[in-house]
């Protein structure tokens, strides 16, 4: 059977529906993601580094889901508050000082007055300059410049020593916030990394980088991928148990701050 009549035949691959419910916690508000999945059997709730879930099975009303919401508000508390206590540093206040985290660190915060938003780092730690009229969305774009930045300039440093044993090099980079993944390569040679490298140690980050490349060579995780690894990064193993341990904090942070 060709390609095109197994697609025409096939079912459609289930789609989900997606929104976002603002709802009022403690002294805060959070957004809870509401997705509506055809093969869910019940509704759920769930906390992980990405936020919160309320996911709704086919035949259950967004009033349901808000009760359910309802009821479970001591134990979503509970949740968060967990997430929050894996060492995340407080959330920024605009003007007020503060800690970012970078390259494994935690490192200070001050602002200054300025024409626009723009942050950046000095003998003393950062500073970020900031406009009267500077508002949530400038502070979120602020960190984002800032991070993919840094994230480039580590890159741009180590990519050259790797680069005479591969076929070829990146076709192009792409930088995320990935939910699971800390990179990937696609087909065509353009290879993604996880914003949130940049936060953690760089002998972390620089191993995932010579991962992604070792893809050049070996497009799987065979034992003979794993051998371009060893050859290029003998230390691999020490970084994945870091990620293993400080992995999921590292994306919460991220995902605190943009």
């Amino acid at each position: 059977m060709s390609g095109f009549l197994r697609r025409l035949i096939s079912p459609a691959a289930p789609t989900l529906q997606r929104d976002t419910v603002r709802l009022r916690l403690e002294d805060a508000e959070i957004d809870v993601l509401r997705v509506r999945d055809p093969r869910a059997r019940r509704i759920k709730l769930s906390v992980d580094e990405r936020g919160v879930r309320l996911t709704l099975p086919p035949r259950a009303s967004l009033v349901m889901g808000e009760r359910f919401l309802e009821q479970h508000r001591d134990w979503l508390s509970t949740q968060l508050r967990s997430y929050q206590a894996h060492n995340l540093p407080p959330p920024l206040v605009i003007g007020e000082p503060g800690q970012l985290p970078l390259r494994g660190e935690l490192v200070a915060l001050r602002w200054e007055s300025g024409r626009f938003a723009h942050l950046e780092r000095d003998a003393a730690g950062l500073v970020m300059h900031w406009p009267a009229r500077g508002n949530e969305a400038t502070l979120r774009r602020s960190l984002r410049e800032f991070y993919e930045a840094q994230t480039r300039a580590d890159v741009g440093q180590w990519l050259p020593r790797y680069l005479p044993g591969l076929p070829r090099a990146p076709a192009r980079l792409r930088l995320k916030v990935m939910s699971s993944q800390w990179g990937s390569l696609a087909p065509d040679g353009s290879m993604a990394l996880d914003l949130a490298l940049v936060l953690g140690r760089p002998s972390a980050f620089e191993y995932v980088l010579v991962h992604e490349l070792c893809h050049l060579i070996q497009p799987n995780h065979s034992p003979a991928f794993w051998a371009e690894v060893e050859k290029r990064f003998p230390a691999w193993q020490d970084e994945r148990d870091y990620f293993q341990r400080e992995g999921r904090r590292l994306k919460a942070m991220l995902r605190q701050l943009l």
